[in-house]
């Protein structure tokens, strides 16, 4: 079993690359984003790999992190969840966009990867919600939690609006909950949605 591959991109095709390891030529298929990232002839890269054995196929699937990889196996323990899906779903939200959107409940989020309906994007993020926090690098514990708070219907209304107002200004569904979880730190859970923002967007702005 192959589980880590380091080497040279000598090829980057439609939907997969060609490593050379030492003079052999791995074909490992990946994500829209992890082919986006190389045009063959960088320095060596090492790939996470994921080895899919079947009676007619033996694929490689890479990635650049362990998490990933971990996050990858995890998506694909979702029914309708295959490693196209899987690979898409990787390929359009960063690890801890991920683990934010489940964390929100956020499906929409979910069912911006190509081929992903409304149906699977709503299993992905009710069967992950228990299992995805020990996957979960999207910040601290707090953030982590007032996610989990906020997609359980578990906050304040001063919370919510003031998650509500940072995303409208533009930020990210992390980036406002994580600022919002730092400013709840600071002023303690009876603050105002006002204070909340201003805290808020003062730790953004650091």
């Amino acid at each position: 079993m192959i589980g880590k591959l380091t080497g040279r991109v000598d090829t980057v095709l439609e939907d997969s690359l060609i490593l050379d390891v030492g003079g052999v030529g791995y074909e490992i298929y990946g994500s829209a984003s992890l082919m986006a990232r190389y045009t063959g002839g960088e320095a060596p890269v090492t790939l996470w790999i994921d080895t899919l054995v079947r009676e007619d196929l033996i694929r490689l699937n890479g990635f650049e992190s362990q998490s990933e990889r971990s996050w990858f196996r995890l998506l694909q323990s979702v029914q309708g969840v295959g490693a196209k899906v899987a690979l898409a779903i990787l390929g359009t939200l960063s690890t801890a966009d991920l683990a934010s959107a489940i964390a929100l409940q956020d499906k929409a989020m979910v069912a911006r990867a190509p081929g992903v309906g409304p149906k699977v994007a709503q299993r992905i993020v009710a069967e992950l919600k228990d299992r995805a926090p020990a996957l979960s690098s999207s910040g601290d514990g707090e953030t982590l939690a007032l996610q989990r708070d906020l997609g359980a219907g578990a906050t304040s209304s001063a919370v919510v609006d003031a998650v509500s107002a940072l995303t409208n200004l533009g930020y990210s569904s992390q980036q406002a909950s994580g600022a919002v979880a730092t400013a709840l730190a600071e002023a303690g859970d009876q603050a105002s949605a006002q204070v909340l923002i201003r805290l808020g967007l003062k730790a953004l702005s650091s």
